[in-house]
């Protein structure tokens, strides 16, 4: 009897949950904050002449087997105006700088930085960006925009156009898209599109959109942020140790007065695949205890949120149906059916998006599961000191508590 009060507790502060998920948060789940090919920017572009200088600020470690291509979409650009690409070499093991000096830059100029590796209190990936800048400034001068992309992102011609043309219109600092991962494969398939939903869930792209909702968050992939609004948060060094850097950078801009827009897009997308599910694990378990600012409070709090929000209803439908063939007695089933459904419903527009069976729907609960498995071998990776490693290198920002987290 007490399992069942329990059940229908739980499953009832799951639909509660629920109905406000559906009509508030932002409506997280629509997915309809889009910017890509297919889905160009609500402004007029703008004359020729109007386009400002953008440089692109590319970090990149290890990124050999996929720094060609992902360089080479950017030197593809139509962009109008003037762009240049400067991309540091952090310390890299395999050959990445040979590759990159290898490079023809036969319509945007392209100059490589010799990275050190970090210095202390910098997270790798900052510190490169840090130096991509200080030589940009060097060589080319300010600009109005920096680029800051991935070295495994390839972005179709058209990209930083649209970005750019996204930005002036809006009056934007910070425009960010959400790139395509991939989803090759069963696991990949299961739990990318899901990454991406979690991350909408976190920080819903209308709410950020809104000027004056406290709401900040950006995509690393992608992001174009005005050169004066750097200068204004302090540059980098602003946040320096910081391992969910597209997020802190965002917040730093939006605190400090600035614009923010975050999209998906369909045509920039990962070069690189995911090999299973070891390897999403990692990338998860990477930074998930870090979203959580270290607090074992706040991992509890995930770890009973995720069970309410996901896990219940599939369980309370499983005791409801076995409780309704022995007993004839299925309203615990139906409770949990129909808040299943509403899970399944919200996660469809997503599946859509990445064009998956909208079967898999039904399926969110389970990987639900796995990213609570993740994020809790995310806490015992920081208690036995092996966070924060990524590309052989640990990251500063590990053992700091600087980083952002709203919900």
């Amino acid at each position: 009897m007490t399992g069942q009060i329990i059940l229908w507790a739980a499953v009832t502060i799951a639909a509660v949950i629920w109905l406000y998920m559906l009509v508030g948060h932002g409506q997280f789940w629509r997915a309809d904050q889009r910017l890509d090919a297919d889905n160009p920017p609500a402004f007029p572009p703008l004359r020729d002449g109007d386009y400002p200088a953008v440089i692109a600020l590319v970090p990149a470690r290890n990124e050999a087997d996929v720094i060609a291509q992902s360089i080479g979409s950017i030197q593809a650009q139509d962009y109008p105006g003037s762009l240049s690409i400067v991309v540091t070499d952090d310390a890299s093991e395999d050959g990445t700088g040979d590759v990159l000096r290898g490079l023809g830059s036969p319509k945007h100029s392209l100059d490589v930085v010799a990275g050190t590796g970090p210095q202390a209190g910098w997270a790798g990936k900052l510190y490169a960006l840090h130096q991509a800048r200080h030589q940009a400034l060097a060589t080319h001068g300010k600009p109005v925009y920096w680029w800051l992309t991935d070295a495994d992102i390839a972005h179709d011609p058209g990209a930083l156009t649209r970005l750019v043309t996204q930005s002036e219109g809006g009056g934007h600092d910070l425009v960010s898209t959400m790139v395509r991962l991939r989803d090759d494969g069963r696991w990949p398939g299961l739990m990318i599109p899901a990454f991406i939903y979690f991350f909408q869930m976190l920080y819903p792209f209308r709410l950020i959109n809104k000027p004056t909702h406290p709401m900040a968050g950006a995509a690393g992939g992608c992001v174009l942020l005005r050169a004066d609004a750097l200068e204004r948060v302090g540059g980098f060094d602003a946040y320096r140790d910081a391992l969910i850097d597209d997020c802190s950078l965002a917040q730093v801009v939006k605190k400090t007065g600035g614009s923010l827009w975050l999209g998906l897009s369909q045509t920039q997308h990962s070069i690189r695949p995911y090999e299973g599910l070891g390897e999403i694990w990692r990338m998860v378990s990477r930074s998930a205890f870090t979203q959580l600012n270290y607090s074992v409070l706040q991992l509890l709090g995930t770890c009973i949120g995720m069970g309410l929000v996901f896990m219940a209803a599939p369980l309370a439908t499983g005791v409801g149906m076995a409780q309704g063939l022995i007993l004839g007695d299925w309203l615990l089933a139906v409770a949990g059916l129909t808040v299943w459904a509403m899970i399944a419903g919200a996660y469809v527009p997503m599946l859509r998006w990445y064009e998956r069976p909208l079967w898999e729907a039904w399926l969110l609960p389970m990987v639900a599961f796995f990213y609570t498995l993740m994020t809790l071998d995310s806490a015992r990776r920081h208690w036995q000191g092996q966070g924060g490693t990524w590309k052989g290198r640990h990251q500063a920002g590990e053992n700091t508590t600087k980083t952002v987290g709203s919900l």
